[in-house]
C-alpha cells in the first residue's frame, strides 16, 4: 500500500472488537416506524402484510449469512444470533451491525411491492438501526430470547385490547388508555371476551409469539444430548478441519430455512433442536 502524508488519519480508527467466545446478538429496529406505519396505513393492531414483509427480509439475511444460528422478530424489530464460536468479520461490531442492517433494509425495500401491491414506496424510505450485544452464557442468551417473546405477548395483548376499545368500542385513544391503566393480563382478557367476544387464545400465533427463523433439521428426542452444557463447557472456539468445515457448509446450504411461531421460552424448543446451541448441523429431514 502506498504511503502518503494523509495516511495518519487511519490512527483515528479505533478497534470495536466484540468479546471472544460469547454469543452475539444483533438487534435491528425500524427508525421512526410509528410515523412510517401511519403513512402507509398499517392495519391496527397488527398488519399481516407488514409482519410477513419483516419475516421475508429476515429470512434472506439468515440465508445469506450462514453463521446466524437463529433469528427472532416481532413488530418492527429483529434479533439475529451468532454462535459463540463464530469468528465472522473478526467479531467487529461495526462491520457486523452494518452488514445486518444494510442487508435487511435492502431486502425490506426489495420485497415491499410483493406485500404492499397497491402502495408504492416514496421518500423518506424505510430504514433501520442496529446494535450488537455479547452474552457470555447459554442461559443469558435464552433469557434474552425469552425477554423478547414475553415483551411480544405483553405488547400484543395490550394493543389488541386498546384497538378493540377504539375500533369496536367507539372510544378515543385517551379513553382507551385510561380504561387500561393499571390492568393486568386477566383484566384485558376479560375486556376482550366480555365486551367484544374475542378469545385472545384464538388470535394468530404470529401476533402472540412473534416469529422465529432457523435452519430446519430432523428433530431429536429430549434427553439424548446436552447441547447447552457442551456449549458452556467450551473454553474456546473449536476450529473444525477443512473437510469438516466444508461438510458443515454443505449441510447448512441444504437445510430448509423456516419461519415459525413457536414458544421459545420452554425447554422443549431448544432440547429438540440441539444444533441451535451446538452450531453443528443436524440431519437433513427426508422428503415426504
Amino acid at each position: 500500500m502506498a504511503n502518503s502524508k494523509f495516511e495518519y488519519v487511519r490512527n483515528f480508527e479505533q478497534p470495536d472488537n466484540l468479546l471472544p467466545n460469547t454469543w452475539i446478538v444483533v438487534r435491528i429496529d425500524g427508525r421512526g416506524f410509528t410515523k412510517f406505519a401511519n403513512k402507509y396505513a398499517f392495519e391496527k393492531p397488527n398488519d399481516r402484510r407488514a409482519l410477513d414483509l419483516m419475516n421475508a427480509a429476515a429470512r434472506q439475511v439468515v440465508t445469506e449469512l450462514p453463521d446466524i444460528t437463529i433469528a427472532y422478530g416481532v413488530s418492527d424489530e429483529y434479533s439475529f444470533v451468532f454462535h459463540k464460536s463464530c469468528s465472522l468479520f473478526e467479531r467487529r461490531a461495526s462491520k457486523l451491525v452494518s452488514t445486518i442492517v444494510s442487508t435487511f433494509t435492502a431486502y425490506y425495500i426489495h420485497y415491499w411491492s410483493t406485500y404492499f401491491t397497491e402502495t408504492p414506496l416514496s421518500p423518506p424510505l424505510p430504514s433501520f438501526d442496529g446494535r450488537a450485544v455479547c452474552y457470555p452464557s447459554v442461559q443469558n442468551l435464552r433469557d434474552y430470547m425469552s425477554w423478547r417473546q414475553v415483551d411480544c405477548h405483553i405488547n400484543n395483548l395490550y394493543n389488541t385490547t386498546f384497538w378493540a376499545l377504539i375500533q369496536q368500542g367507539g372510544m378515543d385513544a385517551l379513553e382507551a388508555e385510561k380504561m387500561l391503566k393499571g390492568t393486568y393480563a386477566a383484566d384485558k382478557n376479560e375486556i376482550l371476551f366480555s365486551k367484544f367476544g374475542i378469545n385472545y387464545n384464538n388470535e394468530p400465533e404470529m401476533n402472540k409469539k412473534g416469529s422465529v427463523i432457523f435452519r430446519d433439521y430432523e428433530l431429536v428426542e429430549p434427553g439424548t444430548h446436552n447441547a447447552a452444557a457442551e456449549a458452556e463447557n467450551q473454553a474456546e472456539p473449536v476450529q473444525p478441519s477443512k473437510s469438516q468445515a466444508d461438510n458443515e457448509r454443505k449441510r447448512r446450504a441444504k437445510a430448509r430455512i423456516v419461519v415459525e411461531h413457536f414458544d421459545i421460552i420452554k425447554d422443549e424448543f431448544w432440547d429438540r433442536r440441539p444444533w441451535l446451541l451446538s452450531n453443528k448441523p443436524g440431519k437433513i429431514p427426508k422428503e415426504t
